[in-house]
């Protein structure tokens, strides 16, 4: 019913940035949250930072200052910009959206994944 598809991930060098983008399809009435999160190689998946909306908007510590989330152009979308990374910012990043159907039902929908690698 509903599909997430990402995209923005690859390889880029210590002290650069990258643009992970997000869109929503599907019997979508609305949202009441937006995020990322991401997995690390032997790690449990982790929360990035996410926006549940007119209630929080939460960043993980490690991330606090160097990356931003925020709603594209269209409202299905959502962006996290991530300025200064290091290699430990490597993984694999998940979009998440808490949504509501049109036929009223609610929805945590997860994206595909997409790889960054953070490397010289």
């Amino acid at each position: 019913q509903v599909q997430l598809v990402e995209s923005g991930g690859g390889l880029v060098q210590p002290g650069g940035s990258l643009t992970l983008s997000c869109a929503a399809s599907g019997s979508i009435r609305s949202f009441n949250a937006m995020g990322w999160y991401r997995q690390a190689p032997g790690k449990e998946r982790e929360l990035v930072t996410k926006n549940t909306f007119g209630i929080s908007l939460k960043y993980a510590d490690s991330v606090k200052g160097r990356f931003a989330i925020s709603r594209g152009n269209a409202d299905n979308t959502v962006t996290l910009r991530m300025n200064n990374l290091k290699p430990e910012d490597t993984a694999v990043y998940y979009c998440y959206m808490d949504i509501v159907l049109i036929s009223g039902e609610y929805r945590e929908v997860w994206g595909q994944g997409t790889l960054v690698t953070v490397s010289s």
